[in-house]
């Protein structure tokens, strides 16, 4: 085995050449074998013995992942290959599967330019695979296709070698599908993938063997052969005429972009700056001489150098001491190291250039989607997520002293996984932990446990809604407590132009340069005269200062955008996140005297007024679903619709293929965390498959208002009926 320093000493000498360089992401739905194939590519670099690659596992290095065997972080690791006596480096990430770990590929994507996309033929595409497909095409990621465990239809469905085909070439043209109905329309019909030229390959992860048109015409083996090998089961004979390795590093280095051609596309796509500048001419040509533009796509923690920021290099160079503006920033900050990820390991070296993956020392309290740029340039388009926190449990220490490390450990994890969000109730001093669904949080609860040492208890999980309103209302009147100030509010739905752009990351949460985004808002419907005036972005809702001529308005500006985000945070029906919702600032009357206008006067004047007339507007409650995929024998069918539509369950679709049923159903996540694993195996007994993808927030039926609001507001401590508009306005 090759020490991984002396192979990031390799990949250090080659970096620098940009046409050389591939970023590849492997992705898949879960158990469709991205791991298995990772570590034959591994065993081609180096870094672990042919012998154990396909059980080794190499880039599931955590034990949680060991114990569950399923990926649940992404792997970044840099490898060295000679092909055609040129040397290549494969910056690769091994991304997770299941549906509840999404938000690891998604900022995947950003870093890389292509993607190996790995299908199980028995499964076919399934939910996740569209997902992590979408989710490529939309950061101009450019895919190839791997079809693992081809012996599966041999084995276990004992297909002919026509049936095994034909089966192959369905799969290949679903993908296709796939791949058109999501390309950038740019790149349509030039994406697809195709077994003619090479860009498809066929093969077993776990016997180490795969075929490509490269492949069949070095070796000189057909598919018959293939076939007729397959079903002696002469891995051996594989191995040798169809290398596992060399089939799929030559689909990537042949298909995959490097930086330079990637770049020119996918820059104006994913930063919204000036072309013509410096910096953008020094991006599209990924000038490694230039001023250093990196974008951060990953947390971890390094017990000795603290937390690592993993990012992309789009110009310039990366080296200890390099001073860079973070974005949302004042100021430069020095970066202390840099260094290539290989697996679980960093390793230092002096300098990351342009079209590389970095990790990066120094810099602290970094997010995911952060611009570092020592020119201080508008930053890339924030990383958008297609999952969003669904499911919230209460984590409690069982010993108080404890408390301050429970803190700790959930800083450190909501840092490396941007699906957690973590909150305290103030009622009750319980950290709430959400997440995009049950699995997500037992790993949390896994870790707080295990690797933090900390005794925990955990509440049963609890549905995360959201409050919006489908009306205005007009000039709602919000006094200090001291009566000496006044503020009249608007209280409005937000444009659904405005809320697309917000949710798919085109405008930031935050206080945004107006100037920026202003004609994207009004070409997504707000006026231009709001859209001049916003102020603050939270929870999808906007702050617009409409007044004109109030003195002392600077002066409270903070204080107000500070009363609007508590008001969006905690909305007034049952203290969930507000959505949708826009605020104007009409007019406002302001005492002169600063010391009758702090905190204390002016928060609650802005955050009383936004509650009223949503309450006045009428409030409802938006509830999160999840597209459910059920796979059963036909004799089943009856029973799981049944079942499906009893727990409020819309059926969009049932496909038949022979015996076999899908059965694609749109279901409220609080259906599905009562019990109905339990209730569908019994229904089928055992038989059910299934799978789900997080399909947004939609009304909740009013009959069913009600009764949730109470059970909500009793759970968080308050009173069990919601408060009136008039208690908010005296």
């Amino acid at each position: 085995m090759v020490r991984k320093e002396f192979v990031a000493e390799e990949v250090a000498k080659i970096m620098s050449d940009v046409q050389h360089i591939r970023n590849v992401a492997i992705v898949a739905h879960v158990h469709h074998g991205k791991t298995t194939l990772t570590d034959s590519l591994l065993a081609k670099a180096g870094i672990i013995s042919k012998t154990v690659a396909g059980e080794a596992l190499w880039t599931n290095y955590e034990a949680i992942e060991r114990d569950r065997k399923m990926t649940i972080k992404s792997a970044d690791i840099s490898l060295a290959f000679n092909y055609k006596n040129h040397d290549y480096i494969i910056n690769l990430i091994d991304t997770p599967g299941h549906v509840d770990f999404g938000f690891h590929v998604t900022r995947a994507m950003r870093a890389v330019d292509g993607v190996v996309v790995v299908v199980d033929p028995v499964e076919g595409i399934m939910p996740q695979t569209e997902t992590v497909v979408r989710q490529a095409l939309k950061e101009k990621a450019k895919p190839v296709l791997f079809i693992n465990k081809v012996d599966r239809l041999l084995t276990e469905l004992k297909l002919t070698q026509q049936q095994t085909f034909d089966r192959l070439l369905k799969l290949i043209n679903d993908v296709n599908k796939l791949i058109d109905g999501f390309a950038p329309e740019e790149f349509a019909g030039k994406w697809r993938v195709s077994v003619d030229d090479g860009s498809v390959c066929i093969g077993s992860a776990v016997e180490k063997w795969a075929i490509s048109k490269r492949i069949m015409e070095k070796y000189k083996v057909t598919f018959k052969q293939i076939y007729e090998l397959t079903e002696k089961n002469d891995i051996a004979k594989l191995q040798e005429v169809a290398p596992i390795d060399e089939a799929t590093l030559t689909m990537m280095i042949e298909h995959l972009p490097n930086p330079a051609q990637a770049q020119a596309y996918r820059i104006p796509h994913l930063w919204h700056g000036d072309m013509q500048s410096e910096d953008g001419k020094a991006m599209l040509a990924v000038d490694p001489k230039a001023k250093a533009n990196v974008v951060i796509f990953g947390i971890s923690y390094d017990p000795h150098g603290g937390e690592v920021a993993i990012g992309r290099v789009f110009s310039g160079t990366v080296k200890k001491g390099t001073e860079v503006y973070v974005s949302g920033r004042p100021g430069t900050e020095k970066i202390q190291q840099v260094g290539l990820y290989m697996g679980p390991d960093r390793v230092q070296i002096d300098e990351v250039k342009a079209g590389n993956i970095s990790a990066i020392v120094g810099i602290k309290d970094l997010q995911i989607g952060d611009t570092l740029s020592e020119g201080n340039i508008i930053p890339f388009e924030q990383i958008t997520h297609y999952a969003k926190p669904v499911v919230t449990k209460s984590i409690e220490v069982k010993e108080s002293k404890d408390t301050l490390k429970l803190i700790e450990a959930l800083r450190e994890l909501s840092k490396t996984d941007p699906g957690i969000v973590v909150s305290l109730n103030q009622e009750t001093g319980e950290h709430l932990v959400s997440g995009n669904g049950e699995l997500h949080l037992e790993i949390v609860e896994t870790k707080i446990r295990d690797e933090f040492k900390i005794p925990i208890t955990t509440s049963e999980p609890i549905v995360v809604y959201k409050e919006t309103i489908e009306k205005g209302v007009k000039d709602v009147e919000g006094k200090t407590p001291n009566r000496h100030s006044k503020f009249e509010v608007t209280v409005m739905p937000l444009e659904k132009g405005v809320i697309d752009l917000i949710e798919g990351g085109t405008i930031r949460e935050g206080q945004p340069k107006s100037k920026q985004y202003l004609e994207d808002l009004v070409a997504a419907g707000m006026p231009r005269e709001e859209a001049r005036g916003i102020w603050d972005i939270s929870n999808v809702s906007v702050l617009i200062d409409d007044t004109h001529g109030v003195q002392y308005m600077n002066e409270v500006e903070e204080l107000l955008i500070d009363g609007f985000e508590e008001a969006v945070r905690e909305g007034p029906l049952a203290k969930e996140k507000c959505y949708g919702v826009k605020v104007i600032i009409t007019d406002a009357t302001i005492h002169e005297d600063p010391v009758h206008r702090g905190p204390a006067q002016i928060m609650p004047a802005m955050r009383r007024p936004i509650w009223a007339g949503m309450l006045l507007a009428g409030v409802e409650l938006l509830e999160p679903k999840q597209m459910f995929t059920v796979n059963v024998p036909q004799e089943y069918m009856s029973p799981v619709i049944s079942l499906l539509q009893s727990r409020r369950g819309q059926v969009q679709e049932v496909q038949q293929s022979g015996e076999a049923v899908t059965i694609i159903a749109k279901m409220p996540v609080a259906e599905v965390i009562k019990g109905f694993s339990n209730e569908i195996r019994g229904a089928t007994a055992g038989r059910a498959i299934w799978y789900f993808e997080y399909a947004g927030y939609e009304k909740m039926p009013a009959e069913l208002q009600a009764e949730v609001v109470r059970e909500i507001r009793k759970r968080k401590g308050q009173k069990e009926e919601p408060p009136k508009p008039q208690e908010y306005m005296d």
